[in-house]
Formats: structure tokens, sequence, C-alpha cells
């Protein structure tokens, strides 16, 4: 008799690795369960008292906690260090006003992401992981299997895995045949590891931990540990997840600004006090120059931009999981897929089965069937294959055959087995690609060069090509390890072009992006997919001869080529990989496990709903449908939010570079300050509520047209050159109030130029961005912007921030001031620099 520990009748929270050492029986006493699973208010208790299988990190982040994060944004801490030292000096107007902007920006950015990642969540649950449990209603009654969300397991839940599946939680396995799983996330292990169903266990290859995932085969386990108490929960080494390009992009333009406030006010007080002798008395106006040069909204359009982007796709059952990769959908120029279910239907039609010698043979489709009968029936696939179920369709009656084992089809060895009692016999049925196929069988080389031929002739055809060859073996074996197999033949399928593909293709190309096929089918096949769509096919990469070749060789060879065939998924990851070593940024579509190690590694993971949960959970972006369209739309949908995040950094960059410099010039030429500190903050703070209305703002037809990247470097020309236009046109503000209007007193020239900065900020954030009409948004923006700069120095609050009435003479000169500086603009970005921005951002 086994000994096993006396299980309470309502066990306390388990620990994974209480049951390392203990047999199948033992655990299950512990867990208080059995194989036929928990009663359903069992389970209900226990997710009362143990709480939902969520680990600790993944919860959603209150609203007041995200708001305390976001004080520690670099623009932020900036202002509030300068709002600091406004208060030291009792300067309290211009500390208030920055106190002002530091909330409303919180507040605002902290809304923004509170909101987005409410949907994000919300929209997630469309396509949440679930897992098979088995349970029962009540204590005698039988059980029956069903998909719960993961969240809800409990300890003791008996749940089935099989390929492509997540492991929900810390299991112990029960049954299990032929299978692997992939642990690189607890492990760093790159290879599949194999599993097995001890009884009584050495080492843990009984267990399968909470953030590995199913390679192949199938498996019956109990639920040992869920939440905060699996071994993932406690790992301190789980990875961060990586800064993705648009990240870095933004945070190198975030700390270049912030470097240059550091530098501002100290220049600006030195100066003023060589040269005008103000001391500390001009500290007010360097801090309210400093404060003119954030950006403090760029984080809230940003935040805004992308989430109006995400919103909108989702109406199309599209759901972006990760705000900053709607910029990388966007910015994509090479979209590889694989050739199954995305430029063919996932259907394939049986055309023929052949002999060795060329010619048909029935005998070949008849041991072809039973593989697949006893494949689908005994390996227990989450998702029947599709070639298995065209193989049964079109195939007679394969006899009196009993399965006895089997193992589904694998990626890596790409041939799948079956183990069937047969007149008296064990045979092993092996059935998959030509070439691992023809590796197992004895065949002289002449023989074995004929086969090769046939293969390589029936595929120039178009047709998907699958070997089939046959053992006697004794009844107990390991299966996958065959050798010496007979060839029996091939059986052929073919893949039907999908109608939508054409189009989806040729959008695609119109859009800039180059598609890549990487398959692992023969590549005559391939190819011949890639022409009837109307691809242009140029080289055809065979992945075995891409084995010894450096990266920058690997790159430049897969950069001529339209399909790569006869792909594994650690080359099809490669492929990826050195596609975006040579500068281009790189998509993945796909949906099944051989796809997941390539979805990782480029920029953008892209998968259809209907995907296994481990090739889900890592995507970044998820379509309603496997379609070539949805990622189409989600490609226009992330530049047009990118497309608005760079007009508002264009707009409030130049702006404020402008009026800086002419503050500077003019603080240093008038016998006084040419605007208050609090003036310069009202401005400030009427600029950003203004500059929100971009977030939502049209998109220009030409930024559509190739793909969009936020590239620094690119936009400094543009805020450079267009930031001296602005500040000559402040400057000829002072020339006109000096000279032309004779202006005497501060009070008078500190409300013509608010006046003319007012105006200019309006006519800039019309004019200087793409010429596609003006949005509801932006039109109301920009009218209260040009409202506000032209009544309030006639409103009672004229004395709170030191305006006074100007005479109807000087809104004239300035309004002409303001009508040649937009004529100006109008010119030169009609001509030039907006047609420069179309190609390059």
């Amino acid at each position: 008799m086994v000994w096993a520990p006396e299980a309470p009748s309502t066990p306390s929270r388990p620990a994974g690795d209480e049951v390392a050492g203990l047999s199948r029986l033992q655990v299950l006493r512990l867990l208080d369960s059995g194989p036929r699973g928990l009663m359903e208010a069992e389970a209900e208790s226990r997710l009362l008292r143990h709480g939902e299988n969520v680990l600790p990190g993944r919860r959603p982040v209150s609203w007041p906690r995200r708001l305390a994060r976001s004080l520690r944004d670099p623009f932020t801490m900036v202002l509030l260090a300068l709002g600091v030292v406004s208060a030291l000096i009792a300067s309290w107007g211009t500390a208030g006003v920055i106190v002002l902007l530091v909330v409303a920006s919180c507040v605002l950015r902290s809304n923004g992401e509170y909101r987005a990642d409410r949907s994000t969540a919300a929209l997630r649950e469309l396509v949440a992981t679930t897992a098979t449990v088995r349970r029962r209603a009540s204590e005698d009654a039988e059980p029956w299997e069903r998909e719960i969300p993961v969240d809800q397991l409990v300890p003791g839940d008996v749940i089935k895995l099989g390929p492509g599946d997540l492991v929900p939680a810390d299991v112990r396995l029960l049954r299990a045949r032929g299978l692997t799983v992939h642990q690189a996330p607890l492990t760093g292990e790159s290879a599949p590891v194999p599993k097995r169903a001890l009884d009584l266990p050495e080492g843990d290859d009984h267990l399968c931990r909470q953030g590995s995932s199913v390679v192949a085969g199938s498996a019956l386990a109990v639920v040992a540990a869920t939440g905060a108490d699996t071994m993932l929960a406690g790992s301190s080494a789980a990875p961060a997840r990586r800064l993705s390009a648009f990240d870095r992009s933004v945070n190198g333009i975030s700390w270049t600004l912030v470097r240059l406030m550091v530098i501002i006010p100290p220049v600006a007080l030195v100066a003023n006090a060589v040269l005008r002798g103000r001391g500390l008395e001009a500290l007010p106006f360097a801090v309210a120059v400093a404060v003119g040069l954030t950006p403090e909204m760029l984080p809230v359009v940003v935040t805004t931009a992308l989430a109006r982007g995400s919103a909108l796709l989702a109406r199309s059952g599209v759901i972006v999981k990760r705000l900053a990769a709607l910029h990388d959908v966007g910015a994509i120029d090479v979209l590889c897929m694989d050739k199954t279910g995305t430029l063919t239907r996932d259907r394939p039609v049986l055309r023929d089965s052949i002999g060795p010698d060329g010619g048909p043979d029935p005998e070949v489709l008849r041991w072809a069937a039973i593989n697949s009968f006893w494949t689908l029936h005994l390996a227990d696939p989450p998702v029947p294959d599709a070639l298995d179920e065209a193989i049964l369709l079109g195939a007679p009656d394969h006899g009196d055959v009993e399965g006895v084992d089997a193992s589904p089809f694998d990626p890596v060895s790409r041939v799948s087995c079956a183990l069937v009692h047969d007149g008296g016999a064990h045979r092993v049925v092996v059935k998959g690609a030509v070439e691992p196929v023809l590796e197992r069988c004895t065949l002289s080389p002449p023989d074995r060069l004929r086969a090769v031929r046939l293969a390589d002739r029936l595929a120039e055809e178009g047709l998907r090509v699958l070997a089939v060859a046959v053992t006697d073996r004794p009844a107990v074996h390991r299966l996958g390890e065959e050798r010496g197999l007979s060839f029996a033949g091939f059986v052929t399928l073919a893949d039907e072009p999908s109608p939508e593909a054409p189009g989806a293709l040729a959008a695609l190309s119109r859009r800039g992006i180059t598609p890549k096929v990487l398959t692992g089918d023969h590549p005559a096949t391939a190819a011949r997919t890639c022409r009837d769509l109307g691809l242009s096919v140029g080289a055809v990469v065979n992945a075995g001869e891409l084995a010894d070749l450096s990266d920058a060789e690997l790159a430049e060879a897969v950069g001529r080529a339209t399909v790569v065939a006869r792909c594994t998924p650690e080359q099809k990851a490669r492929v990826v990989r050195a596609l975006r070593a040579s500068g281009h940024t790189v998509g993945f579509l796909g949906d099944g496990v051989n796809d997941l190690a390539a979805m990782r590694a480029a920029d953008v993971g892209i998968c259809p709903r209907g995907a296994v949960d481990v090739t889900r959970e890592a995507a970044d972006v998820v379509l309603a449908a496997k379609d070539l369209a949805a990622v189409d739309h989600a490609v226009a949908a992330g530049r047009r939010s990118t497309g608005n995040i760079v007009t508002y950094l264009r707009i409030a960059l130049s702006s404020n570079v402008g009026n800086v410099i002419a503050m500077l010039a003019a603080g240093l030429a008038l016998p006084f300050l040419p605007m208050l500190p609090v003036q310069v903050l009202v401005q400030n703070l009427c600029f950003d509520a203004a500059q929100l209305a971009l977030a939502f703002d049209r998109a220009d037809p030409a930024v559509l047209r190739r793909p969009l990247r936020l590239r620094p470097r690119a936009i400094l020309p543009f805020v450079v050159g267009f930031g001296a236009l602005n500040a000559v046109a402040d400057l000829v503000t002072f020339a006109v109030l000096t000279w032309v209007l004779g202006v005497e007193g501060a009070p008078a020239f500190h409300t013509g130029w608010f006046i003319e900065n007012m105006l200019t900020q309006a006519v800039i954030m019309l004019l200087l961005r793409p010429i596609s009409g003006v949005s509801r948004p932006l039109g109301l923006a920009t009218g209260a912007l040009a409202a506000v700069g032209l009544l309030l120095p006639l409103s009672p609050l004229t004395g709170a921030f030191g305006l006074v009435a100007l005479p109807a003479t000087s809104y004239l000169w300035l309004l002409a001031v303001v009508g040649l500086y937009g004529g100006t603009l109008l010119a030169i970005t009609r001509r030039r620099f907006l047609d420069r921005g179309r190609r390059t951002p």
C-alpha cells in the first residue's frame, strides 16, 4: 500500500514545490481532488479562499497610484524644480501657474492612461486565455470538460494541455503523451523539454510551471499552485519588457529638451546681470523662459493619440494590447508571414496518392489516412490539423485497424507518428515533410534520388507533398525515434489561394510594405502560390542554405527574396532578427506554436483571435481574423496616430524655440523685461490646452503611403527652421510696437506681444501641419486661442496679468504682422517643408 498524508477537507493555500516528490495519488489527496476533477461548488469556494489565478504584477494600477507615478516624468520633475525656485524667491504668481501646469499635465496624462488601460483590459477579455478544465456538478455526477478563463483556476482543478497551450498554473502531470514544453521564460533553455507523468518522480520531469508553453503532445494535469504561489510569481529574475523604438525616441526627445531647460535659466540670468545689471530680479523671467520651452503636454498627447487610434481599431475587431505597438505597426516596412491560412485558405484539398514508381497507389492514401485518424483521436490536439482533415475527407475506409498510440505533428521534427495494430501485427505509420521522412527510410541512393526528384516535380506543380512510410515495431517503443522505415509513397494536396489576398497584398505594397513569406513548405510550392497572387517572387531561398551565413550575409540574401522555404521555427526567428538588424521595422503575422519565436523576435507580433493561446498571449496586435486587410487597417491607424504626434512635436517645439529666442534677444535689447513671467506662463497654459486638439487631427493621405517612424533627428531641422521664422515674426512685432506705434511703457509692450503670440500660435497650429482640412476639435481650439488673445486685454482680468487695453490701430498693425507671417508660412510649407515631411517624419 502506498502511503499518503491525510488531506484536510479544506486544504490551505498550497505551494507548487510541496508536490515535487509525491506520487500522483499523494498529490490528488493533498489537494483533495481526483481524476474526475472538482465539484463546481468546491471550485467556487476555493476561488474565494485562494483568490484569482493572476500574477501580482499583472493587476491593474489604481488611478491615484498612476497619478503619483506621473510625477516621475522628466518634464514634470523639472517644472516642479522651477516652481520651488520661484517660491523661494517669493515669486508666487510664477509658482502658482507652474503648479497649475503640473497638475493639469499629470491629471490629463493619468486619466488618459487609466482610460486607455481600462479599454485595453476590456478588449483583452475578448481574447483572454482559457484552459480546458474537468469539473462535476455533484459528487455522483459524471464529469464534463469546458473552457474557463485561466484566472478562474484553483488548486485541485484537473486540466488538459495540448499543443499551443500556455501552462496556466503550476501543475503536476497525471498523464502525458509525447509532451514537450518550452520553458525559456523560466529557465532560459532554448530547446523544448520533454515531460513525463512519472508515478515515483525524480527531478521535475513530472512538473510544468506557469509561463511555459506546450510545443507538442498532450497531457492531463492537476493544478498545484496558482497566482502568487507559482514559481513564476516568486521569480525575481523575470525579465522586464524591453523598450520599443517608440519609447526610445520619445525618451530621447524628452531628455534633450530637459538638458536645454537646465541650461537656459542660468544663461538668461547671467546675460541679464552682465548686460542689464538686473541680477536676481530677472530670475522669475529666466524660470518662465525655461517653462516656455517645455512641451509638458507631450506625454498627454502621445497617450491620447495612441489610445484614440486603438479605440478606432477596436471597432473593426483589431485589438492593440500595448499602446506603443500602434506606432510600431505604422512603422512596419517588412511584413513576414506564413503561407497557409494567410495567402491561402485553411482548408487544403486532397489531390492524389502516388507510389514510389510515380504512378497512382491507393495503398499510400490508406496508410496516410490511418496516420491522420489515430493522430487526431489519440494525440488529442486542441485544433484538428487541416491536412489530416483533408486526407480523411478524401480517403476511403482504411479497414479494421486499431490505434495504440500516436505522436502529433511536431514543427521541429516535421513528422507525425501513429502506432497501430493491423492484422495481428503492430506497425508504425510516419507521415510528414519529404526530407525528414526519407531520412528515416531504408533506400538505396538511386531510389532516394528518384523519390526526391518526384517530390520536387509534384511541388513545382504547386502541390503540397507529404511523404508516407511504414515499419513493423513491437507494441512497446518510443514514438518518434523510428529508423529503417519502408517508403510507401506521397500524398499530394492543393492549397486554394485566398480570394482576398491579392487585393490586400496590393494595398500593403501601396503603403510601402514588402511582404516576406516564411514557410515550411517546398520552395516551388510557395513560389507558385505567390505568383498566383501577383507577388513578384524574385529569388526563392531554402532556409537550409542559410545556416552557414553570417547575420549580415543572411540579411542580404533574405532582402532579395520574397520566399524563404523549409523554415523551422528558429530559422524564422533568425530571418526576422537579420531583417531588423539591417534597419527594417519588421512585423510578423502568425497563429501557431511554430510562429512564436519569430513573433517574439519581430518589432510587432500580429496574430488572429483564433491563434493558439501561447501565440495570442505573445502578440502585440490581435486581429478578428487572419486577414491581411485587417493588417492594412492597423497600419493606417498606426500612421495616423504617429502623424499626429509628429505634428504636435513640430508645432510645439518650433513655437517654443521661436518664443524663447525672441524672449532672450528682447530681454537683452529692451530696458525692461519683454514679458512678465506670469504672462509667459499663462500664454504657455493656453498653448498647451489648445495643442491637445492635435491628437484628434485628420491624417494627411501622404502620411499613410509610407512607413512612418518617430525620428528625433528628422524633426530637428524642421524645428530649427520654423523656430527661427517664428522668432523673426516676434522681432518684427517688437519693431512695429516700438518704432511704428511708438508704444511707451512695459504694460503696452507686454500686451502687444501677448496678443501677437496668441494669434501666431493659432496660425501655426493651422498651417504647420499637413494641409488636409481642419478637424472640428482643431478648429474650435485655434478659434478659442485667438479669442483669448484678443479679448483678455479687454477683460476685467487685465490687472491680474499686467495687461492694458490698446488702441484700435494697434490691433490692425498686429493683425497685419500675423497675416504676413501666415502668408510666408503657407508659401514655405506648400513648397518645401511639408513635401519633405511627407517622405520622412
